[in-house]
């Protein structure tokens, strides 16, 4: 099933299933709908709300080549908030109160979990998995890099820097998540093109790692990774600018696109 979550012109929100662009009203609550006739139309949001965000970083082999990185042990762990979270087609916003100038797209397959969960197997990891969504992890490297004190999360939680949709794919339609082909285009260009068989960790080891000794709650989303061709490993480095319009593109979910502005100050 593909879900996505409109608001329609009264303000009211509502999960629908989308068939050939056509959406019907899901009853019930994440993640137990069942499926209506009711159509139903307004704007798109974002299909899920998280009440957390975990992200992978350093989870491609090409990606750890661009930057002369060692492969990692162990899943590389950190989080964004849920206010980072923006919807298809609405603005990545430049930060200015905090000013970047070196802010850079990164396109990701996002997992969605379906259950509450604790200390998951790796064999039973897709038992927890509701499906699957496309994300891009914005990220301003310059207070990445050394405007955070060596934590990663003050360049990578700015508001609207999670762009999720533009549906949540279910399982029972989507094919294998290690095997899914993956790229940017920034207008007109494509700046990454690669697919998930290039990951370190699997999504079944990262939900294990990630659920080891914490809970997960339903709706939680985790981003896998990024692969090659980020601004900021390209020569010369490629920033997002206003004006800007990033479409992050996964095969069986569809594209995720959104334009870039200055944040309002």
């Amino acid at each position: 099933m593909r879900i996505v979550r409109l608001k329609d012109s009264s303000g009211a929100i509502h999960y629908a299933q989308e068939r050939e662009g056509i959406f019907t009203k899901l009853t019930g609550s994440f993640p137990n709908f069942t499926p209506t006739d009711e159509p139903v139309s307004g704007e798109l949001l974002a299909p899920v709300e998280p009440p957390a965000i975990y992200c992978i970083g350093l989870n491609y082999k090409a990606h750890a080549e661009e930057q002369g990185a060692e492969l990692p042990p162990n899943p590389v762990i950190f989080m964004k908030a849920p206010s980072a979270v923006q919807h298809p087609g609405g603005p990545i916003e430049l930060p200015r109160a905090l000013r970047s100038d070196k802010v850079d797209y990164e396109c990701e397959l996002a997992i969605v979990i379906g259950k509450t969960c604790k200390n998951v197997s790796e064999s039973e990891a897709m038992s927890v998995v509701y499906g699957y969504t496309a994300a891009n992890d914005v990220s301003a490297r310059d207070w990445q890099k050394s405007g955070g004190g060596g934590q990663w999360v003050r360049g990578k939680t700015f508001d609207t820097f999670c762009p999720l949709g533009p549906c949540l794919v279910t399982l029972d339609e989507f094919a294998d998540p290690n095997a899914v082909g993956l790229r940017t285009v920034i207008n007109g260009e494509t700046l990454q093109d690669s697919n998930t068989s290039d990951l370190i960790f699997t999504v079944s080891q990262i939900v294990a790692f990630v659920s080891g000794s914490t809970t997960l709650q339903p709706g939680t989303v985790i981003l896998t990774g990024t692969p090659s061709g980020v601004g900021f490993a390209r020569d010369p480095r490629r920033w997002l600018v206003p004006g800007d319009e990033v479409t992050i593109e996964i095969d069986g979910i569809g594209k995720l696109t959104n334009p870039v502005v200055e944040e309002p100050v």
